[in-house]
């Protein structure tokens, strides 16, 4: 007969995630005692580095990799998007962070699986967590898709799809596709801006002048965000019915 099996300890279980925790709290822990020790704040910090990517040659891959990092931070993305037009212009500034952007959802998207792993095996099925897991699943895409072009809040999106384990391919192609209205609107509003405006806008929270053409062009950006999401929205209900 076979002997069973020793059940194992929480911390046995669930150890390397504690570690990874403990060891992100660390990282963020160690940027704010950085910033305070030179008496900046974060926002103050991330400006620095602005300025830096202005004087240096290799600053649209410093700009992705500090955009990358950002959600470990809980820094703004909206903050960065708009920086990302002011220092490469409209339209490689939505190259970049249009790159910068996914690149960031991806770490994000990693993080919340890796800590989400075993979270729903041992839940019974018809749990209202299970449920939306379940539907995220299915309609992985559309799902996510929404959720970009109705502008929730972008790490939230990232950390809960990795939670809920939901197919990353189509977290990916969503990301890509849903964030471009967005990413254009700020991006545009921060070629527009002025050096001052920036500096304004990171240390004392000023937004800038808004340019009416560029006004213009953001808020059709965002009516585009709208009716695709009501679109798409309608779509995954019609759906909903046929896959009962």
């Amino acid at each position: 007969m076979l002997k069973p099996q020793p059940s194992r300890s929480f911390w046995q279980r669930h150890g390397q995630k504690a570690a990874a925790v403990l060891i992100w709290l660390a990282l963020i822990g160690g940027t704010v005692w950085f910033a305070r020790v030179n008496g900046l704040s974060l926002a103050e910090s991330v400006f620095a580095l602005i300025q830096r990517m202005q004087a240096s040659a290799y600053g649209p891959l410093l700009y992705i990799l500090v955009y990358a990092l950002r959600p470990l931070a809980f820094f703004s993305a909206i903050l960065l998007t708009l920086a990302g037009g002011f220092l490469f212009g409209p339209l490689w500034g939505v190259v970049f962070t249009v790159i910068a952007a996914n690149t960031s959802a991806m770490v994000a998207y990693c993080v919340g699986r890796f800590l989400g792993e075993g979270a729903l095996v041992n839940h019974t099925t018809g749990g209202l967590l299970h449920n939306y897991a379940g539907r995220m699943r299915s309609n992985s895409f559309e799902t996510v898709l929404i959720m970009r072009f109705i502008f929730l809040p972008y790490d939230l999106v990232n950390y809960l799809a990795g939670f809920l384990r939901i197919d990353w391919k189509g977290f990916l192609l969503a990301t890509m596709l849903g964030s471009v209205p967005g990413t254009i609107s700020f991006v545009l509003l921060g070629a527009a801006a002025s050096p001052a405006e920036i500096e304004a806008l990171f240390l004392g929270g000023e937004l800038p002048t808004l340019d009416v053409r560029v006004l213009a062009i953001s808020v059709a950006m965002f009516v585009v965000s709208l009716l695709l999401s009501r679109y798409f929205k309608r779509r995954e209900q019609r759906a909903q019915p046929s896959a009962q």
